[in-house]
């Protein structure tokens, strides 16, 4: 779990979070939506401790994270899994060894522990062992994404980050990819924070949802609560869609 309490961020005076509190579930896909500048990308950089904070707290189940140094920071942050929008693979090095990338920074592992614990990430994210001796300019943007996940679990996280991990994907990848981040937040009970603005996303994985409008949080609720908001703001960013437009009306009409 994670707890944010009264988070406030400015920048040359330009108030980006306005008192945000909102708690992170583990065990489930916690998603963050908005518009463009909203202050979602902000927030997920404070959460990561990549910007500090003005005023407000940042809890890591009993652990303050805006008030511990840097040298347990670090430490904390072997437990956080990143999994990056553009994927950010390593083109000089093989799909293994860019799984393996976190094992070598951080631990005493052996090489034959570092091998099966590399296969074990790969083969949870399906991707053949004929992949593995490949560099990722030679596969595709879907296995890349796949292998980025491998990478961000490597080290048995138990909070995991993702970043617009659809951007660039097709339909069908997407979902895959949904699906694939569900089914890791369970098994691992992980505690699960997606930055994204993939409205299918939202419906089909969308557990707990954190909608931000202006650096304010808006709305909290699920997937199954969310086509039925009175909030305005949520529904003119929702419904500019004419397809999920339609959508709501459908369910307004049984």
């Amino acid at each position: 779990m994670i707890e944010i309490k009264n988070l406030v961020k400015s920048f040359d005076g330009n108030e980006v979070l306005n008192n945000i509190s909102i708690i992170f579930e583990r065990g489930k896909t916690n998603l963050i939506i908005g518009r463009s500048g909203s202050g979602k990308t902000v927030l997920l950089k404070c959460v990561l401790g990549l910007i500090d904070v003005d005023k407000g707290e940042i809890w890591y189940n009993d652990r303050n994270f805006t008030l511990t140094g840097e040298k347990q920071r670090k430490k904390m942050r072997q437990e956080i899994g990143m999994v990056f929008q553009g994927g950010a693979l390593f083109d000089s090095i093989t799909v293994e060894e860019n799984v393996r990338f976190p094992l070598d920074m951080f631990t005493a592992m052996s090489p034959r522990e570092k091998q099966l614990r590399v296969a074990f990430c790969l083969d949870h994210v399906n991707i053949e062992t004929r992949a593995y001796k490949l560099s990722p300019s030679e596969i595709s943007g879907g296995m890349k994404k796949r292998v980025a996940i491998a990478r961000a679990i490597a080290l048995n996280p138990r909070y995991l980050f993702c970043d617009e991990p659809n951007s660039g994907l097709d339909p069908e990848t997407s979902k895959v990819i949904d699906r694939l981040l569900l089914d890791l937040t369970k098994e691992f009970e992980m505690t699960t924070i997606i930055n994204t603005h993939d409205m299918n996303s939202v419906i089909e994985i969308g557990e707990s949802i954190l909608f931000i409008s202006q650096g304010k949080k808006e709305w909290v609720g699920t997937n199954k609560e969310i086509l039925n908001s009175h909030n305005k703001k949520l529904n003119d960013f929702i419904f500019a869609n004419k397809l999920y437009a339609q959508l709501r009306k459908d369910v307004e009409e049984g």
